[in-house]
């Protein structure tokens, strides 16, 4: 692989102690999940321990068995002289250049040919990094490191760039039942479908009580009870026989909807769909039951972006500060789930003020969105989306903004507290 771009002095640079740089999410977007691979790092200083244990917790690295240990290049001789050598191994050393290939020599020794080296080292010294290069190690990288840095290594080395790109992955759930994640989720599904021209699947989770066949007005024989159970037959042929197009470029895989099983689910059973998802559609949305169990934790802390939904009330609330928690501990380096304030203005119903209720969560919502019971009832009891009903309505329009924003198209803009509050203003007067 081609070097990476340092700024080489003329002379050596010994290593400055400065702590790594922080991780930016949209630095780690650009990353694709790495293979089913084995690594090991071994760390001298403080700073590459944290990064790397940083590591260990991204979503990105799931599927890689990471093992960390302290100490350097002697400490990895000692281990592998007796066990064998995982597919990469990351090293951290304090040699000069001028000892760096002789303390090397025993470790190429006792380990195999397939193991691929990345070295972490004091000297940013460009005719070192090719000597290197020349000696079979896979990559050289100047400390101070940071996880950027460690896992766009990584990627450089076993993540084919020849592949095709993986789809987004798009998760709504809702921080409550009732709050309107499904209807939300499948009208932002035919947002993105129709004004992207995007292929796009949209997958009901709700497997006993699944709405997505009803607000599409669709009856298919099959649907995704068929992937989830039969993992071993899943592939992209396999999932393209169980979708049911809904609309130009909008596939729904679909929910039976029936109550003829138990429907508990182990940790990782919808991560095959999933992948599977990811590979045959730029964009998958996912419509997550309300719920918090072993599968949906793993499948919501595997997915490109989450949405919730909530409507304002004290349950809602505090649903939504829990679930904001325990995503951004699943998740410590993607950004916060995108929210939307639902059913806003309901007439005759007790309800928290958006301002006061988005005031303790320190969140800007994505789309804050009217309660209008005849246009949201008209829309599901004819099996049409908002935007076929009324493509001009307030409501079509956040829906499309949304889309935007999920999609990557737009960033959410921060609104100032005044110009909520004149939205808010607005919809008390509605």
């Amino acid at each position: 692989m081609s070097p990476i771009d340092y700024d080489i002095p003329s002379n050596e640079q010994e290593f400055n102690d400065a702590p790594p740089e922080k991780v930016a999410p949209e630095d780690l977007e650009q990353f694709r999940p790495l293979p089913r691979i084995s690594i090991h790092a071994f760390c001298i200083s403080e700073g590459l321990l944290s990064v790397m244990e940083n590591c260990a917790r991204d979503r990105r690295m799931t599927k890689a068995s990471l093992r960390i240990t302290n100490g350097g290049v002697s400490a990895a001789i000692n281990m592998f002289v007796a066990a064998p050598t995982p597919n990469l191994i990351i090293l951290e050393t304090e040699a000069r250049p001028q000892e760096l290939l002789q303390e090397l020599q025993p470790l190429a020794e006792v380990c195999d040919p397939s193991t691929r080296v990345i070295l972490i080292g004091r000297y940013n010294d460009i005719a070192l990094y090719r000597e290197l290069i020349r000696n079979g190690i896979s990559e050289y990288i100047v400390a101070p490191v940071s996880m950027v840095e460690i896992v766009s290594a990584i990627a450089g080395i076993f993540v084919d760039p020849q592949a095709e790109p993986l789809g987004r992955s798009i998760a709504f759930i809702g921080a409550k039942g009732g709050a309107g994640s499904s209807t939300i989720a499948h009208n932002t599904a035919f947002a993105i479908a129709s004004l992207f021209s995007s292929q796009t699947i949209l997958a009901d989770l709700d497997l006993p009580y699944g709405t997505a066949n009803i607000d599409f007005d669709q009856d298919p024989a099959q649907g995704i009870a068929e992937a989830v159970f039969a993992p071993d037959r899943l592939d992209e042929v396999f999932l393209d026989r169980l979708l049911t197009s809904c609309s130009q470029n909008l596939s729904l895989l679909a929910a039976p909807s029936l109550l003829d099983r138990a429907y508990d689910f182990e940790r990782g059973a919808f991560l095959p769909v999933l992948e599977v998802l990811q590979r045959s559609a730029p964009v998958s949305v996912l419509d997550v039951p309300h719920g918090w169990n072993e599968w949906t934790r793993a499948l919501l802390s595997e997915v490109d972006e989450i949405v919730i939904t909530a409507v304002p009330d004290l349950a809602n609330l505090r649903n939504l500060k829990n679930l904001l928690d325990a995503l951004r501990k699943l998740r410590p380096n993607d950004k916060t789930p995108h929210l939307i304030l639902n059913q806003v203005g309901m007439p005759k119903r007790p309800e928290i003020s958006p301002a006061d209720f988005l005031e303790p969560l320190e969140i800007e919502p994505m789309a804050i969105i009217p309660f209008d019971t005849q246009l949201f009832g008209n829309a599901a009891n004819s099996g049409r989306m908002i935007a076929e009903i009324d493509a001009k309505c307030p409501a079509a329009e956040s829906f499309a903004q949304i889309a935007h924003v999920v999609t990557g198209r737009v960033n959410v803009k921060k609104q100032k507290r005044n110009g909520l509050d004149r939205i808010l203003g607005l919809l008390g007067r509605k």
